[in-house]
């Protein structure tokens, strides 16, 4: 009578190991194919959660996502192409921010925290020019 438990539970092992090699299929054949197209509505976003806010400036947009107990940005250029400074940073209420800056060709961060019940500002800045906000996501 063990043996079938047993073979259950080897069983659901076998079950999960096919799913995971064929999760690593579908992401690899993703990968070679060029996954979503750029720009499509299909296109999957860096950060977890719904798009709550953008806030743009003169040379690119701060956006600002929200889960359930995280918020996210990423400050991303107008016009991709030549690498230049750029900078996004996020701040909890009662927390230190959190910044991500380099010089990069598209976009700056993601950056996510810890969020649950708190209300958050950020900053983001492309190539010298910016800006920021107050606290949202209330």
């Amino acid at each position: 009578m063990t043996r079938g438990t047993e073979g259950h539970a080897w069983g659901a092992r076998r079950g999960l190991r096919r799913h995971a090699v064929l999760l690593a299929l579908a992401t690899s054949l993703a990968l070679v194919t060029g996954g979503a197209v750029a720009g499509s509505a299909d296109a999957a976003s860096v950060c977890a959660g719904r798009p709550k806010k953008t806030v743009t400036f003169a040379t690119g947009e701060i956006r600002v996502y929200k889960s359930r107990a995280y918020a996210c940005v990423t400050a991303v250029a107008s016009r991709p192409g030549k690498r230049r400074p750029m900078a996004v940073t996020i701040q909890p209420r009662g927390g230190l921010p959190v910044t991500d800056s380099g010089r990069y060709t598209q976009r700056a961060g993601p950056v996510t925290v810890h969020a649950l019940n708190r209300c958050v500002r950020v900053s983001g800045k492309i190539a010298g020019k910016g800006t920021g906000t107050g606290w949202i996501l209330c």
